[in-house]
């Protein structure tokens, strides 16, 4: 007697799920993909707290007494670096070993919308990149005394928070690409080289003149100029830095996705 009205509930003229049930399914999604996280200290914490204890050995112990512009200049080059990981591994590893033990096909087979799944890491990701930042802030100007006002470190947290897209899509195509115990060694040979060459660690000009030519096909270095105009420290050329990354996100995000369609 139910089953007709609980149907038509379910599914409208236009057979899909009510417009509320479907932002109630996307919610939860995200809700459930942070207390997974939160859960799991031993995932999340290394990945936030690492890019840290690196600015604050090389950004800060070792460059004690460096210019306002300098301190600026390490301040935007180790939040790029920071930002970087949630989105490799936060993608990467969980999504090598969900798809490795069938979690990956048992979320396909529950009554959600597929975007649901993407959209609940990305903003996990997303949040834990705005952590980043604001731990950054705080030792650069609690430590380092770097002088930032709150437009600039405003600016930076949003470039932050959306530069972490296109390591997003990279860390969901490697794992596709490789299985769960694989997946942290493979994401550490791109995400360490990717910062050196891009000039995260070294500023660009001291490296060699062929690492410097190269230097633009890393997504790590546009998000460094944008994260530098952030902070008052260069403003060129920002339209061309945010359509690479853009290209780039769409790029993976694409490779991914015809992956796990293959796989499905």
């Amino acid at each position: 007697m139910n089953a007709i009205p609980v149907a038509a509930s379910l599914t409208p003229s236009a057979g899909r799920m009510p417009w509320r049930r479907t932002l109630g399914a996307y919610a939860a999604e995200a809700r459930s993909e942070c207390l997974r996280y939160l859960r799991s200290p031993g995932f999340m914490l290394p990945v936030m707290l690492f890019p840290s204890m690196f600015y604050l050995l090389f950004g800060i112990v070792m460059n004690h007494g460096s210019g306002a512009d300098t301190a600026r200049y390490l301040l935007a080059s180790y939040g790029v670096f920071g930002v970087m990981s949630p989105g490799l591994f936060g993608f990467g590893v969980s999504l090598a070993a969900e798809r490795e033990n069938g979690l990956l096909i048992l979320k396909r087979a529950l009554p959600m919308p597929p975007g649901a799944y993407l959209l609940g890491k990305m903003l996990m990701a997303m949040l834990a990149a705005g952590v980043v930042i604001v731990l950054l802030l705080a030792l650069a100007v609690g430590l380092a005394h770097v002088a930032v006002s709150a437009g600039q470190a405003g600016r930076l947290l949003l470039t932050g928070m959306l530069g972490v897209l296109p390591f997003c899509a990279l860390g969901m195509f490697v794992g596709t690409l490789v299985k769960g115990q694989g997946a942290p060694g493979v994401l550490n040979l791109i995400y360490l080289p990717m910062s050196f060459l891009s000039g995260l660690w070294v500023p660009l000009p001291l490296l060699p003149a062929a690492l410097q030519r190269i230097a633009p096909l890393w997504p790590s270095a546009h998000l460094q100029q944008l994260a530098l105009g952030a902070l008052g420290l260069g403003h060129a050329g920002v339209t061309s830095h945010l359509l690479v990354l853009a290209a780039y996100t769409v790029a993976f995000f694409l490779l991914a996705s015809r992956r796990l369609r293959r796989m499905g």
